[in-house]
């Protein structure tokens, strides 16, 4: 069989990250909105450390479709995770170089594009992009909070457990609602927990904790040392007592634990 090399046939390759527009110079719509992505990409993170694959991305074009290039239909996804694929750095999200789509998307909600990310973006997810679970909030209003997984091709509702949480199967992990401060800005945010609802910490937050934990073993240190003064204090007003009584230094020092150099410089601190 005579070998036929690409260059001699008429198939085109598709472009690949490096050939894609990455930036549209769009800027997210609020500076909440921004806080709230990089929550949810700043928590995930130590997170994804501890596995040895997966992605995560916010703000960043997902490619899957070369009609996207002539319709100039780049903007992707506020937030996007994704397991089982290398750990690197993307310029783009290109499902045909990557071989999979996102696991979970979470689209932020603003005035200008809620009817979009609740109608055409959601039966993008659906439909082409087959993206296991989707999520949407609105930063402004959290109670415009809702999940959805893709059970035979058709995007159900993810109902809220009793905890309030709602689970990411993908992820096993669960987003919830947080009132408090971030970045300076008191709000209701969304996060992510652990199935047993402990939050996923921010970078802050970790170096809080480690601080915190700090300074209650410096405490724990000191309470032990002035415990070990007045132990130590005590045994040696035992010894001056034991001194007075008549006993011998070597008496002293064997009823006592102390070294005879020091039951020594008790005698002399006691005729002193």
């Amino acid at each position: 069989m005579t070998e036929i090399s690409l260059a001699e046939t008429s198939v085109k390759l598709p472009p690949t990250q490096a050939e894609l527009p990455c930036d549209d110079g769009i800027p997210m719509e609020t500076q909440r909105h921004k806080y709230q992505m990089d929550l949810l990409i700043d928590t995930l993170l130590p997170w994804l450390e501890q596995r040895s694959d997966g992605y995560v991305g916010g703000n960043m074009f997902v490619y899957f479709s070369l009609a996207q290039l002539r319709n100039q239909d780049f903007r992707g996804p506020d937030f996007f995770a994704v397991l089982g694929v290398p750990k690197k750095e993307r310029l783009s999200w290109v499902v045909w170089e990557e071989g999979k789509s996102p696991d979970v998307v979470i689209e932020l909600l603003s005035e200008s594009t809620a009817a979009q990310d609740k109608n055409e973006k959601k039966l993008i997810y659906q439909n082409l992009l087959r993206v296991p679970e989707y999520f949407w909030f609105n930063p402004f209003d959290p109670q415009d909070l809702a999940g959805f997984y893709l059970n035979h091709g058709v995007y159900q509702s993810i109902t809220q457990n009793p905890e309030n949480q709602l689970v990411s199967q993908s992820l096993g992990l669960a987003l919830v609602c947080w009132q408090g401060n971030y970045k300076g800005v008191d709000a209701t945010w969304l996060r992510w927990a652990n199935l047993e609802g402990e939050l996923l910490p921010t970078p802050q937050e970790m170096v809080d904790e480690e601080r915190r934990n700090a300074d209650q073993a410096r405490q724990q240190a000191d309470q032990a040392q002035q415990r070990a003064d007045q132990a130590e204090a005590q045994l040696r007003e035992v010894a001056v007592n034991l001194l007075q009584s008549g006993m011998s230094l070597e008496q002293v020092a064997k009823l006592t634990g102390l070294a005879e150099s020091e039951v020594e410089k008790l005698v002399k601190w006691k005729l002193a």
